[in-house]
């Protein structure tokens, strides 16, 4: 009788932990295939803005192209070559904005303005890929008006607390960050950062 009782809690609780974790797994599966709903959406919309006309002031110079002209936002798509990588970057550093994309912080001057513009990433989503950057690996940013070249720098850890990487800048540079270190279980602690330079500067056909 007692070992009847014993063994039906235990049943019990491996039903109750098998439906939290299918819960967990359903949930985790309806983020994944909404972010990616999300970045197919604008990247199809960058496509058709940058197809149309390239907003320029009188001696031809690109205009800075207002947020309102495409949704959401959308700053731009992210690419780094050797890893094969891409993520579509809008602008937001919020935690819904940071679920569906690379986020534009708000604070920063955007990637086509002189500064140092900054972008940040989950590191076990779109940014995981950090992991495996070098310096010396190109970053492309594609954006509604015109494709930006940069080359990686340096790479640093550095406390949460430790904004100089958000330092103004009187050339243009372009700052990725996020959590290190990138298999912590948790909150991590740190925090790991991408700074590159451009190197080149074209106008988007």
């Amino acid at each position: 009788m007692t070992d009847t009782r014993m063994a039906v809690g235990p049943r019990w609780l491996q039903w109750a932990l098998l439906a939290l974790g299918l819960t967990c797994f359903v949930w985790c599966g309806l983020i994944i295939l909404d972010a990616r709903r999300f970045q197919s959406e604008q990247h199809a919309m960058l496509e058709r803005v940058k197809a149309g006309p390239t907003p320029s002031d009188a001696s031809g110079r690109p205009l800075t192209l207002p947020m309102n002209l495409v949704t959401r936002g959308l700053i731009g798509e992210l690419h780094i070559p050797r890893l094969k990588w891409s993520a579509l970057v809008v602008e937001g550093d919020d935690d819904h904005t940071l679920r569906m994309a690379v986020g534009h912080l708000p604070d920063t001057p955007l990637p086509w303005q002189p500064g140092n513009s900054a972008l940040a990433g989950h590191r076990d989503t779109f940014f995981r890929p950090l992991k495996d950057v070098r310096v010396g690996d190109d970053i492309r940013l594609a954006t509604p008006y015109e494709d930006l070249h940069y080359r990686v720098e340096r790479t640093v850890v550095v406390e949460p607390d430790d904004l100089s990487v958000l330092d103004p800048s009187s050339t243009q540079r372009l700052t990725l960050i996020t959590c290190f270190p990138f298999f912590y279980v948790g909150d991590a602690p740190l925090r790991f950062i991408v700074q590159a330079q451009p190197i080149a500067r074209g106008l988007s056909s």
